[in-house]
């Protein structure tokens, strides 16, 4: 029987879940699909230069974990925007810092109801994650 996966803490949801080509020739394409914990990753690696090491803790995962579903999200990511096909954002093993966890440390987890911070910044709703197909 393999072992169960752990839950990723993630601090926040993307405000925005579904990105494509503005000409809508990503529609005919089949969709590329990164999990709420793989975007994660990118917002806490790519966004906030934290290492691998401090990413994983932020995420109480290992090193490891966090750099073998980096590279699969950077993967997907990449292959969105070379090929022109729709990213939607969605699913994943994850809970949301404070709901079933202590914060991560970042300093807005009570504070926020799901929004990531950005320089715009609005704040989606918060929800535990479902589980990856």
């Amino acid at each position: 029987m393999p072992r169960p996966r752990k839950w990723r803490r993630v601090c926040c949801m993307p405000q925005i879940s579904r990105f494509g080509p503005l000409d809508g020739g990503g529609e005919a394409a089949p969709a590329v699909r990164m999990t709420v914990d793989e975007f994660e990753m990118i917002r806490l690696i790519d966004l906030e230069g934290l290492t691998q090491e401090e990413a994983a803790r932020r995420m109480s995962v290992s090193r490891t974990t966090v750099q073998s579903s980096y590279n699969v999200a950077r993967r997907k990511l990449a292959d969105s925007l070379v090929n022109g096909r729709l990213l939607l954002i969605e699913g994943g093993d994850y809970v949301l810092c404070g709901e079933d966890s202590p914060g991560c440390g970042c300093g807005h987890c009570r504070r926020r109801r799901g929004g990531c911070p950005a320089p715009g910044g609005g704040m989606p709703q918060s929800k535990k994650g479902e589980d990856s197909k």
